[in-house]
């Protein structure tokens, strides 16, 4: 059985169950355990170990506990649940915080009502997958939603896609922030030639196999565009297979900021999303961005930029001539650079986003759980 926890909202600790180690989910946790030991919170992580995201909350000083769980749910799903219930049982949090499908699978399993949980898809496991595997992880979306006492999505456009496959919850909307600090810059780049930067993991979600399709028609239009790669992941070797001498790949780096300072255009062609970070980071170091029209784009830009910055998600040509308008335009991206950066300023600083999250564990701080009492697995 669980053991007692304290119930005093002052003093509840808050456990983050996180299976992705890097990227923008890893970001997001980042920023969150800083402002809630900021505040005072007792802060608790759970997730794998030797990543970027165990080091950097050690160092901000939340306690870290090693949970060794792969992306996709398989064989160990039985062991990862039983692991993530005994650190649980150790930590014996006021609230569970479960970030992406793994750890909101895991965590819900090991708990199943019986403390207060909060789960963040970070997108939608139903949308990574086709055919049968999405038809089982949208039934377990449905299924699950029993033992969230609050779903927290990134987008209304999230939201509604949770809705449509039928996932009923007590839902909040939260928009990703950044640190507009971090990224700024004192003015556009100085490239001798133009350069797009994409900054994202190297796979499928992130859709560079589309922006490599895209590029000979930009090349044909800007004949000097440079297109820099900043990432690494599962598709790497493919996709460096089929980029030309225009194309670089940094691999993975620690620092974003400078990449997206070396840019003209920022592009992410993602295939889906919840709210990508990566544009709000190009935004708010005042470059235009464009991206496709997956959930959170449109929530992400500036209304008055759809038309030049939007494109179908798999539409290469479309790709190719929002960013060669771009290119070509030096004084339009320089006015959308700074229309973005003032954008991201007003609406999607980090300390909102902590604050709004906060709000949220303050709603559940004084909640017992669901009704579902079943034993937390063993």
């Amino acid at each position: 059985m669980l053991p007692p926890r304290d119930t005093d909202s002052g003093s509840v600790t808050v456990l983050h169950a996180v299976q992705p180690g890097d990227g923008g989910v890893a970001r997001v946790v980042i920023d969150l355990v800083r402002a809630q030991l900021a505040a005072g919170l007792r802060v608790a992580v759970a997730c794998p170990p030797d990543t970027v995201l165990s080091a950097a909350v050690r160092a901000e000083g939340a306690d870290t506990h090693a949970w060794r769980a792969g992306r996709n749910p398989g064989p160990g799903l039985v062991r990862e649940t039983r692991d993530l219930a005994r650190v649980i049982r150790t930590v014996r949090p006021g609230l569970v915080h479960a970030h992406s499908a793994k750890a909101g699978l895991c965590a819900r399993l090991a708990l199943r009502g019986r403390v207060p949980t909060v789960y963040q898809p970070h997108a939608w496991s139903f949308e990574a997958v086709e055919g049968t595997t999405a038809a089982l992880a949208r039934r377990w979306e449905v299924y699950g939603a029993r033992w969230a006492d609050r779903i927290l999505c990134v987008s209304e456009a999230e939201r509604r896609t949770g809705e449509a496959a039928g996932v009923a919850a007590e839902w909040s909307v939260v928009h990703n922030g950044v640190d507009v600090a971090r990224f700024a810059t004192d003015g556009p780049s100085r490239n001798p030639a133009p350069t797009v930067v994409c900054v994202g993991r190297l796979c499928r979600q992130k859709g560079q196999d589309v922006l490599l399709a895209a590029w000979p028609a930009v090349l044909a239009e800007v004949p000097t565009a440079r297109l820099v790669l900043v990432g690494d992941g599962p598709d790497g070797d493919r996709l460096r297979a089929a980029a030309g001498p225009s194309v670089r790949f940094t691999g993975a780096v620690d620092d974003t900021a400078p990449w997206y300072r070396a840019a003209d255009v920022v592009v992410l062609p993602s295939r889906w999303e919840g709210m990508a970070l990566a544009p709000l980071e190009a935004m708010a170091a005042g470059r235009p961005v464009v991206v496709s029209d997956v959930d959170g784009a449109r929530e992400s830009l500036p209304p008055a930029h759809e038309p030049l910055c939007l494109v179908p998600p798999e539409d290469p040509a479309a790709l190719a001539t929002a960013l060669g308008r771009l290119l070509g335009r030096p004084e339009l991206r320089h006015r959308l650079g700074r229309e973005a950066h003032e954008h991201v300023l007003s609406r999607f600083d980090v300390r909102r986003t902590g604050a709004a999250v906060a709000d949220v564990y303050r709603e559940l701080a004084g909640v017992r759980g669901t009704e579902h009492r079943e034993p937390i697995a063993q």
